[in-house]
């Protein structure tokens, strides 16, 4: 199947950093040509794009219009839109216990990133993707949208908001287009690192890795690689599915509890 993959495009919103990051990475060494959006990262996005020959190209994809052109871009510079990967996405913590800790335009923040975009993003690629012989989607929820904790009951919210989209999407659009999600547990990306610093993140690592069934902190190459091969022509008969990456906290309820993808 790599040879399958070798020379298609996939556009991968927050690309530049991150789970992203892993996505286009992993990609790239498919022979997949990647479109690495992003709307602050620019020095990563581009450097990552110089390294694996794509395109880094700027785009605030809660806006419907950046969407469109994000989608103009991609075609502008490859001909084909194969795969799209909604990864941007954004949070804001506060705990669920306190009501008050949240307003409307909180919701409406996290909503417009994490479920109006992706779908938005969807909607721009559909006519290239349904002219591809494989075209996909792969949304990153969370956990968080699956058993509802996390950052904050909004971001809980749009992520489950994300993966009943997906089930929808998957479909409206078949045949043409798969469309299915991820939704990691607890990933220890450079977001984490920036907020608890290198030895805040190696102590949190230790902790999830000991509270886990597999024993381990997942990174943003543990969520690359199921991304990719759902993908993956090969998973072609696999629509609508939603993967828990976790590394088995689902499996115990009390895990279950613990704190998801944030951010």
């Amino acid at each position: 199947m790599d040879q399958e993959m070798a020379g298609a495009v996939a556009i991968v919103t927050g690309g530049g950093t991150g789970i992203g990051a892993a996505v286009v990475r992993r990609l790239a060494g498919r022979g997949v040509r990647c479109v690495v959006n992003y709307a602050h990262s620019r020095e990563e996005a581009e450097a990552l794009a110089a390294e694996v020959g794509g395109i880094a190209v700027q785009a605030d994809i809660a806006e419907d219009a950046a969407c469109r052109a994000l989608a103009r871009a991609a075609l502008a510079a490859f001909g084909r839109i194969d795969f799209l990967v909604n990864n941007a996405g954004r949070t804001k913590f506060a705990n669920h216990e306190d009501l008050d800790a949240l307003d409307a335009e909180d919701f409406i923040d996290i909503y417009r990133l994490n479920t109006i975009a992706p779908f938005q993003m969807i909607r721009a690629c559909a006519p290239a993707l349904r002219e591809s012989p494989f075209g996909a989607v792969v949304n990153v929820a969370s956990v968080a949208g699956v058993f509802g904790h996390g950052s904050s009951v909004a971001y809980a919210a749009s992520k489950g908001a994300m993966i009943t989209m997906t089930k929808s999407l998957a479909r409206v659009l078949a045949p043409a287009i798969r469309v299915n999600a991820v939704a990691p547990g607890y990933v220890g990306t450079g977001w984490f690192e920036k907020r608890l610093g290198t030895e805040g993140l190696a102590m949190l690592d230790a902790r999830i890795a000991g509270a886990v069934p597999m024993a381990m902190a997942a990174k943003g190459e543990d969520i690359a690689g199921p991304v990719v091969m759902l993908l993956d022509p090969a998973s072609r008969a696999v629509t609508g599915e939603v993967m828990l990456i976790d590394a088995g906290a689902h499996l115990d309820v009390g895990l279950a509890r613990r704190p998801g993808r944030e951010g």
